[in-house]
Formats: C-alpha cells, sequence, structure tokens
C-alpha cells in the first residue's frame, strides 16, 4: 500500500459526499435517506481510501467494508452513549444513532457495486 493521489477518486469521493450531505440535510426518512445512503455511504468510504492509497481493489474493498461494519458494530454496542455523544446531532449523523442489519447488507451491496465497477471501468481506464 503506497500514497498516491488519485484524481478519479478524488472526484468521487466528493460528489458522493456532497449527495450524502443533501440527503442527511434535506430528507428525515424514507428509503433514500436509510438505504440508499447507507449504501452510498459504503462508496464514499471506499473512494475516499482510493483517492490516497495505491493498492489492489480487493485490498480497499474489504478495508472499506471492516470499517463500514465497524461503525454499524459501534451503534450496536452504543459507543455514542459510552462517549457521552448522543445528543450531538453532526456525531449522531456521521456515526449513526442504532443498529440495523438492513445497514450491513446495505453496505456490502455498496462494497460490491464499487468493487465491480471499479475492476471494470475505473481501474482498467486510468491513464494518469
Amino acid at each position: 500500500m503506497s500514497l498516491k493521489f488519485n484524481p478519479i477518486f478524488f472526484a468521487l469521493t466528493i460528489t458522493l459526499l456532497v449527495t450524502e450531505i443533501s440527503i442527511a440535510y434535506f430528507l428525515d426518512s424514507g428509503f433514500i435517506r436509510f438505504t440508499l445512503g447507507d449504501f452510498l455511504a459504503s462508496i464514499l468510504v471506499y473512494c475516499a481510501i482510493k483517492t490516497i492509497f495505491k493498492t489492489s481493489t480487493i485490498t480497499v474493498a474489504i478495508i472499506a467494508l471492516i470499517i463500514s461494519f465497524s461503525i454499524e458494530f459501534a451503534q450496536l454496542a452504543n459507543l455514542l452513549d459510552y462517549l457521552n455523544l448522543r445528543h450531538n446531532t453532526l456525531t449522531s449523523i456521521i456515526l449513526g444513532s442504532h443498529f440495523s442489519v438492513q445497514d450491513l447488507i446495505a453496505y456490502a451491496l455498496g462494497i460490491i457495486t464499487i468493487y465491480f465497477v471499479d475492476i471494470n471501468y475505473i481501474t482498467t481506464h486510468e491513464n494518469y
């Protein structure tokens, strides 16, 4: 694993970050807020890692999935309560406030999707 800036993944990271912030700001409930938001959040983590690290695609996918799952399991362990951050709105939005198996499925599907998009369309066509 080496450090190397990737402009393609940087653009994807910024686009996904703006999308996630918009979803969190404008939507209070529903499929887009919760399920699609989690799906995109795991893709955001993957793209952020690929922005700064040059390593194998499968390694990035595994690391991104571990990070996504860790955040979800921290919700199961009530990490926000232990850190006394339950009432901090920004922290609650970033880390989430309740555990859901559906979230784990959305994260896994997000990582699988970006992995296949990456190996078939992005990494094979990079010329930077």
